[in-house]
């Protein structure tokens, strides 16, 4: 094995990336390879690289890191350990299942713990193939009990502003789709209607009914249920068309998700 620990870092947030990368970097035994923005990058990030560890924000656009897991080839996944601001439904499912986290701020001496550890796992391992195994088994395994453990208290209205100041209390029902521009969200509605707000899409995209929206790429939402046709283009990707007419096109990574959620009876 490679004396240096082989590190990849995620995390949508480049302050908060880039806080980790330098802190990285102070440590002499470690190597880091790259680094994404988000689960889509993550994923092709792990499965070229190889890495020995992969430090995966637990929110990201379009992947989090959960989804990071869920899709990335079982013979590439690393030793993962999740970075994230204080979730208790998380943090006991990662501990229930020896899965290592940091707590954002990520302290020099904590991470210097997570380094350490897999460093010795990867030591004292006879068969690294059967390292990636159990490491894919206690994911899966918490992935399991998070999602068991985490509350599902969906909004079940989203206030817009009309014209004239007047507040509108929106069914996520009534709601085609769902784009980002920035820090803004610009949604429609299945009788057209059109509003902004300001707000983070996967901050919105947590609270909402992950069996009602689906995401088409990393700035688009749009409801299932107004999903009328999905047209294959060139290089394996889509292009949908809602019932209101809307035809939005799908990223090659949630392609890959949209044919397992809805192309398969």
């Amino acid at each position: 094995m490679n004396d240096k620990l082989r590190v990849v870092v995620a995390d949508d947030e480049r302050p908060a990336r880039s806080y980790l990368v330098r802190m990285l970097r102070t440590f002499e035994n470690i190597e880091v390879l790259a680094e994404a923005e988000n689960g889509t990058e993550s994923i092709e990030m792990i499965e070229r690289e190889k890495p020995d560890l992969a430090l995966l924000d637990l929110q990201m656009p379009e992947v989090d890191g959960l989804g990071v897991v869920r899709l990335v080839k079982k013979s590439a996944l690393p030793l993962v350990a999740f970075v994230t601001a204080y979730d208790e439904y998380a943090v006991r499912a990662f501990e229930l299942n020896a899965i290592d986290y940091l707590l954002k701020p990520v302290e020099r001496s904590r991470l210097s713990e997570t380094l350490h550890r897999a460093q010795e796992r990867l030591e004292q391992a006879d068969n690294f193939t059967e390292v990636r195994r159990e490491e894919a088994m206690h994911l899966c395994s918490a992935i399991n009990e998070y999602e068991q453990l985490a509350p599902r208290a969906y909004l079940d209205r989203i206030p817009v502003r009309r014209m004239g100041g007047e507040i509108l209390l929106l069914p996520p029902r009534s709601i085609a789709s769902i784009i980002a521009d920035g820090e803004l969200l610009h949604i429609t509605t299945s009788k057209d209607e059109r509003y902004t707000i300001n707000y983070r899409l996967k901050d919105l995209e947590a609270r909402l009914d992950p069996q009602m929206f689906l995401r088409l790429s990393r700035g688009t939402l749009a409801n299932r249920e107004m999903i009328e046709r999905v047209n294959p283009l060139p290089g394996g990707t889509y292009a949908v068309t809602l019932a209101d007419g809307q035809q939005l096109s799908v990223s090659r990574m949630q392609s890959r998700i949209l044919r397992e959620r809805l192309l398969r009876l």
